[in-house]
């Protein structure tokens, strides 16, 4: 039985186009799921999670995922959208691809990523994961009911849960896995980097209209390091840092024990309730 996570990031081959070079670019499709609704088009994690398999399906594809940056520069709307995928640079060990999402012939979202082969070398991690008590300690919990894609998550919040009496901080550290749980790897990872609410909802204990501007996500694991994880709770944590003028950024990280999956980077619009 196909898990609603692999049936949300399928992707399918379109005839090749040409850029604005001349060059013949890769394209595939996407169809956006009903399960990975958001409040306002589909979740941006999703989108995010597609892009990432569709580079590891190109054919010329070197290594591992290392990082995405994805831009949402305008809504998708529900149905069918193209991603067109350009490798720019392939270098001894790494990999620069930039790519557009579109719909009906208009630019929906661009980016850049960056994949690498896998090197033994020298490592530490100065990071530390913050204190939890085990998952199965940790009662779950959901968000609003017209946001489908949180129910595709057993969320298990440590602190930082959505409340009406708001908060003078906005972090939020929680227990994360897909539900029903999934083995994870590159596409479920870049998704559950966007598995936070925003940051807003938190300082003011409401939901207020808010929407991912741009996303970046820094892979630090390896497809070893993900499969030996399996089908386990992740650890994530975010906070927002400076809120004003419409916008706000965000810091997320994703553990695995002591191991640092992910690191990620959000800039977020919001708008004050009327």
């Amino acid at each position: 039985m196909t898990h609603v996570f692999d049936e949300a990031i399928v992707l399918a081959p379109v005839a090749d186009a040409a850029d604005r070079d001349g060059r013949a670019g890769h394209v595939v499709r996407a169809t956006t799921h009903p399960a990975y609704a958001n409040m306002v088009g589909p979740f941006g994690g999703i989108t995010a999670a597609t892009v990432v398999n569709g580079i590891q399906q190109h054919p010329d594809v070197l290594g591992e995922p290392l990082s995405l940056t994805i831009n949402y520069v305008a809504p998708i709307a529900y149905g069918e959208w193209d991603l067109e995928l350009d490798p720019v640079r392939t270098n001894r060990t790494n990999q620069h691809w930039v790519f557009t999402i579109s719909q009906e012939g208009d630019a929906v979202a661009t980016g850049t990523a960056v994949f690498a082969v896998v090197r033994d070398t020298w490592a530490d991690i100065e990071a530390t994961p913050p204190q939890a008590p085990p998952a199965d300690e940790v009662e779950p919990s959901d968000f609003v009911d017209f946001i489908e894609w949180a129910k595709q998550y057993d969320k298990r919040f440590v602190v930082g849960g959505l409340s009406e009496d708001g908060s003078d901080d906005s972090t939020s550290t929680l227990w994360l896995r897909d539900e029903p749980a999934r083995p994870i790897d590159f596409p479920a990872l870049a998704s559950m980097t966007d598995c936070f609410f925003p940051r807003i909802f938190l300082r003011h204990g409401a939901y207020m209209p808010a929407g991912t501007i741009s996303l970046t996500v820094y892979f630090h694991a390896t497809s070893g390091e993900l499969a030996a994880h399996g089908t386990d709770h992740v650890l994530a944590t975010a906070r927002g840092v400076r809120f004003g003028h419409g916008h706000f950024d965000q810091y997320g990280q994703i553990w695995s024990g002591d191991t640092l999956l992910a690191t990620t980077h959000q800039l977020v619009y919001y708008k004050d309730p009327a």
